[in-house]
């Protein structure tokens, strides 16, 4: 099976150069748009308007064989292709894109890529760079490439490969070309009984393409405009933006329709609803009638001028875990085909729709424990340990959906995210100044309660959406979103109460500034090095960190016992107790940031991991009650002075019925209704406390932090433990 570019110029490339052009970013065949499960074809080569569901055929899964390789080269990882077409057929010229997240140093130079299958076919590559790691080597890229064939009820494995030299790489296509081809896509809206349209090829043919991939095998350009009528009027709030990726030589171009109500300071913000319609190349591909569209909130489909690639890109788990990109999950268990079918059962019907929610908690707010609330959502870890296509339609397309709160605030001076560096005092809590004294003009935003979207965020239960989804694919719409959900938690909070363009998140529960520091260290960490954002992300980061620090990593004066005590802390026993569960999400957080390489996170996480090492190891607390619910640190709710050991803490919050008895002894068990061994706090679930707790010991057994292996150990000794297999969120274990 040969893999060539599908187009003449690879009869005038050697096979070094074939492959090792630029990176790029697509999700390839999913992404709960219109591109998953086209199984047929149009007369006039487009999808149809209704796609049918996609039902994976077994596969055969190859053993990955590191081909032969030239001399001085070296195999990085691989990717796997798997052929998701449910009719009986190869697939040819087959595109693909995908994200791809390179460790420090593995890849000094892009240029230097390429693929190999199994029996040495050498693979084409397009390579553009995203992101560098400090030392200048590559640390995200999007990856294209075109397979030749692609067998049914196949599943092939690409090697990327290192090569000892670089070659410069081919000029790409220009936006004419796909013009020329007969390309055409646009949008219509009516709304009340006006139409308003916005099309694409007018946009790349007149407007001013931001290129996003460049390069010989494919080139995406994004555009934008405000919808207008017949009158050529701009509707003031409602903003069409495509992504047009299009492959050389093929005529086939994924189109990415993006519909947005998000200006962030626009007069009379509100919200419509109207009858969308999307066309590609002269048809209809999507039609809603009465679509609600919230203000402040967007809605995202994906199509395909020409047919559709039927593919799933599985990329290597156990690379991308030891990358640190992620958090270092369990790979000892598998996801069974039940948490699957489920997961796709529930991604299903009005949720999938715009404005809808996937399979994230609609009302955000919504005690009890869920699959949102960790470093990354179940779903998503369902999909990262598996790399199964239903686990990626519902993962990416959960993060289309991330769009249907009204927390979306664009800059119309910048089309970007809307950042606190340029509105120091912008929020949206109209209790508070807003007046700019240097501007003299109110930064106050549109409050998401003031809209009627029933989707309703809160910042203690955010769920990472969109971190995982554009690390895999690259897309852009990604991205936007991830930046989106970072400004968002700052902006939620007064000026006064962030430092204003400090972006601090001190204000917040601990359990939300847990997640808030989440995003902001993953879009620090992902943002493209050249995105204007970057560094603003990089300044608000640090600022947290050096705030951290200075009140307790570096303060003689800082409680003893490693827990914040900032922000809305106090919620327990007449305000003397706090939830430790609530403070291991925090402790989690700053390790996946240390993970990161953000430096400034080590010492605040060797400070902070001693309270969830001491729950375990400490004398006088019984690990039992290592995940307690709450713990009274104090005397009083009015006190200042905090116990200085867990123990005192411990003595303070249980009764001397249970403080008396041996730890872990039967007379403990009894009394606390559990089986020897087994910890408090519903042990037995994937959610549970002892889970919620997992993640901070975990980080807490690779730091500095002392007795860190020996608290680990005597966790991963208790004698209840959950199902990790359907809701692997939480199945942190300590690196290598």
């Amino acid at each position: 099976m040969k893999s060539t570019f599908p187009f003449s110029i690879t009869k005038t490339v050697n096979a070094l150069s074939v492959c090792s052009i630029t990176i790029l970013l697509l999700a390839c065949g999913g992404g709960g748009g219109g591109d998953a499960g086209v199984s047929s074809v149009q007369a006039a080569g487009f999808p149809p308007t209704v796609t049918p569901p996609v039902v994976t055929p077994p596969v055969v899964v190859p053993s990955v064989v590191t081909p032969p390789l030239n001399a001085g080269d070296v195999a990085i990882t691989n990717v796997r292709i798997q052929n998701t077409d449910t009719v009986s057929r190869t697939q040819t010229n087959v595109p693909l894109t995908f994200g791809h997240i390179f460790a420090q140093g593995d890849l000094p130079n892009a240029n230097t890529l390429y693929g190999k299958l199994s029996d040495g076919t050498v693979v084409p590559l397009q390579v553009d760079v995203k992101a560098k790691h400090a030392d200048g080597s590559v640390r995200h890229a999007i990856i294209s490439s075109m397979l030749t064939e692609l067998p049914y009820n196949q599943t092939l494995a690409i090697t990327l490969i290192k090569a000892a030299s670089a070659v410069t790489p081919a000029a790409g296509a220009t936006p004419a070309a796909l013009l020329a081809a007969g390309f055409t896509a646009g949008v219509n809206v009516t709304l009340n009984g006006q139409l308003y349209t916005a099309s694409a090829e007018s946009l790349l043919r007149n407007g001013q393409p931001k290129a996003w991939l460049a390069g010989p095998l494919v080139n995406e350009w994004l555009v934008s405009a405000p919808l207008k009528n017949a009158q050529g009027v701009a509707h003031p709030h409602l903003t069409a933006r495509f992504a047009i990726r299009s492959y050389t030589g093929l005529n086939k171009a994924k189109v990415d329709v993006t519909l947005e109500n998000a200006w962030a300071y626009e007069p009379n913000p509100q919200d419509f609803t109207y009858d969308a319609q999307v066309s590609v190349g002269g048809q209809t591909v999507y039609t809603k009638s009465a679509l609600p569209h919230y203000h402040h909130a967007r809605w995202r489909k994906t199509f395909w001028w020409g047919s559709a690639p039927l593919v799933n890109i599985q990329e290597n788990t156990a690379y991308l875990i030891a990358s640190k990109a992620v958090p270092n999950y369990d790979q000892s268990f598998s996801i069974p085909q039940s948490a699957l079918n489920g997961l796709a059962a529930q991604f299903s019907g009005a949720v999938t729709e715009p404005m809808g929610n996937g399979v994230a908690e609609k009302y955000m707010g919504q005690t009890g424990g869920r699959p949102d609330m960790a470093l990354l959502p179940g779903w998503a870890t369902v999909y990262l340990l598996s790399m199964d296509q239903r686990a990626r339609d519902v993962t990416l397309g959960t993060a289309d959906l991330a769009g249907s709160w009204s927390i979306h605030y664009r800059d119309k001076n910048t089309d970007k995210p809307i950042s606190i560096k340029d509105y120091p005092y912008a929020t949206n809590n109209a209790r508070t100044n807003t007046l700019n004294p240097v501007t003299n003009k109110s930064e106050l935003l549109p409050a998401p309660a003031t809209s009627g979207n029933p989707n309703s965020e809160d910042l203690a239960h955010e769920p990472g959406f969109a971190y995982l989804p554009y690390i895999l694919t690259g897309d852009y719409y990604y991205l936007e979103e991830l930046q989106f959900w970072a400004m968002y938690n700052m902006v939620h909070f007064a000026g006064e109460y962030r430092g204003y363009e400090k972006g601090l998140f001190i204000e917040d529960q601990v359990r939300g500034q847990a997640w808030d520091m989440r995003t902001l260290g993953e879009v620090a960490y992902i943002t493209p090095d050249s995105d204007p954002l970057k560094n603003q992300f990089l300044g608000f980061l640090n600022n947290n960190l050096d705030w951290y620090n200075a009140q307790y990593t570096n303060n003689p004066n800082a409680n003893l016992l490693g827990v914040i005590v900032n922000g809305y802390v106090f919620e327990y026993n007449d305000g003397k107790g706090l939830a430790p569960w609530q403070d291991d999400f925090f402790t989690s957080a700053i390790g996946h940031i240390a993970e990161l390489g953000f430096s400034k996170a080590n010492a605040l996480l060797d400070w902070k991991a001693k309270f969830a090492i001491s729950r375990m190891t400490a004398p006088g607390f019984c690990w039992i009650d290592g995940a307690i619910y709450n713990l009274n640190i104090k005397d009083s709710g009015t006190s200042t002075t905090y116990y200085k050991t867990v123990t005192e803490a411990y003595q303070a919050t249980e009764t001397s019925a249970l403080t008396s008895l041996v730890c872990n002894s039967p007379a403990m068990a009894t009394l606390l209704n559990l089986k020897l061994g087994e910890m408090v706090g519903y042990s037995s679930s994937n959610t549970g406390f002892p889970s919620n707790m997992q993640p901070a010991l975990a980080y807490g057994a690779k730091s500095s932090a002392a007795a860190g292996a020996d608290a680990w150990k005597i966790f991963m000794a208790r004698s209840v433990k959950p199902d990790y297999s359907t809701g692997p969120q939480f199945a942190i274990i300590p690196r290598p």
